[in-house]
C-alpha cells in the first residue's frame, strides 16, 4: 500500500510487516506523504493535549520538537544540516555534493540548526492556545507537501541517488493527489478552528509556504545544479518554520479571522 510505504521512510512508526520497502516504492507513494504529515500532526496535537495537563505551555512546546525529530527520525533535520554546509562558501556544484556526504557537521550546518530550532519553537510559543492544536496538524501536512511539490518542479542534480527515484516518480497526477489532500486538510483545519474566513485561511497559508519554497528551491539549484536528497529535507525544515511563521502573522494582525 503505497500510504504504508511512505509512512514507513518519513516516520520511525512501526508497521505491521518486516520487510524493507524499496525505493521505487517508496517513489510511487509521494502523493500520499500529506497524509504522513496528518498522523504527524495528529501525533503531536494529541502530545500537546496531554502534556499540557502537566507541564507548563513553554516545556511542552520544546518537547514537541524534541518529539518531532525522534519521530522522523531526524531525516529531514539531517538534510537541512547537509544542506547548509553545502551552500557554504565558493564550489563547484560537485564540490558541494561532497561536502553534504560528509557524515561530520559543520559550522554552517550545527549554526543552521541551531536557528532554526530557535525560530520554530519561537513560533511555537507566539501561535494562540485556540489555533495550536490545528496548526501542528497543518504544519507537518504542508511541509511533506513542499517536499512532492520541490520533487515535481525541479531537477535532480546528481546522475544517481536515492532522491533521483524520487524524481522520477513525481508525476502532475501524484502531485496533485497531494496538493487536493493537503488543501482539504488546510481548509478543513481552519473550519474547525473556527476561523471566519476558513475557505481562504488555508489556501494563503499555503500559497505563503508555496513562494518561500519556490524560492528557496530555485536558490539551491543555482547551488547544486538541481535539488538533492538532503536539499528535500531542508526543504521540508523550512516549510515547517514558514507555516509557524505565517500563522503567527495572520493571528497576530488578525487577519482572515485568526486571533
Amino acid at each position: 500500500m503505497k500510504f504504508l510505504a511512505a509512512l514507513s521512510f518519513l516516520t520511525i512508526i512501526p508497521l505491521p510487516w518486516r520487510r524493507e520497502v524499496s525505493p521505487e516504492q517508496v517513489g510511487r507513494s509521494i502523493g500520499y506523504f500529506p497524509a504522513v504529515g496528518i498522523i504527524v500532526g495528529l501525533i503531536l496535537a494529541g502530545l500537546y493535549w496531554l502534556l499540557g495537563l502537566i507541564l507548563p505551555s513553554a516545556v511542552v512546546n520544546g518537547l514537541l520538537l524534541v518529539c518531532l525529530v525522534v519521530l522522523t527520525g531526524g531525516l529531514h533535520l539531517d538534510g537541512f544540516v547537509d544542506t547548509c554546509d553545502g551552500i557554504a562558501g565558493h564550489k563547484t556544484p560537485e564540490a558541494r555534493w561532497q561536502v553534504m556526504h560528509d557524515s561530520r557537521a559543520g559550522a554552517f550546518g550545527i549554526v543552521g540548526a541551531f536557528l532554526l530550532l530557535l525560530v520554530k519553537y519561537i513560533s511555537l510559543n507566539s501561535v494562540p492556545e485556540s489555533l495550536m492544536m490545528a496548526t501542528l496538524v497543518l504544519m507537518p501536512v504542508v511541509s511533506r507537501w513542499a517536499m512532492v511539490y520541490a520533487l515535481f518542479a525541479y531537477p535532480y542534480a546528481r546522475p544517481s541517488g536515492l532522491g533521483k527515484v524520487f524524481k522520477q516518480e513525481a508525476s502532475w497526477q501524484r502531485f496533485t493527489i497531494a496538493t487536493i489532500i493537503t488543501l482539504a486538510v488546510a481548509i478543513g483545519l481552519a473550519r474547525w478552528a473556527g476561523i471566519a474566513y476558513f475557505y481562504l485561511a488555508g489556501f494563503v497559508i499555503m500559497l505563503g509556504v508555496w513562494v518561500i519554497v519556490a524560492s528557496m528551491a530555485a536558490y539551491l539549484k543555482g547551488k547544486f545544479s538541481g535539488l538533492t536528497g538532503d536539499t528535500y529535507g531542508a526543504i521540508n525544515e523550512v516549510a515547517e518554520v514558514s507555516v509557524l511563521v505565517l500563522v503567527c502573522l495572520l493571528a497576530h494582525n488578525q487577519w482572515l479571522g485568526l486571533a
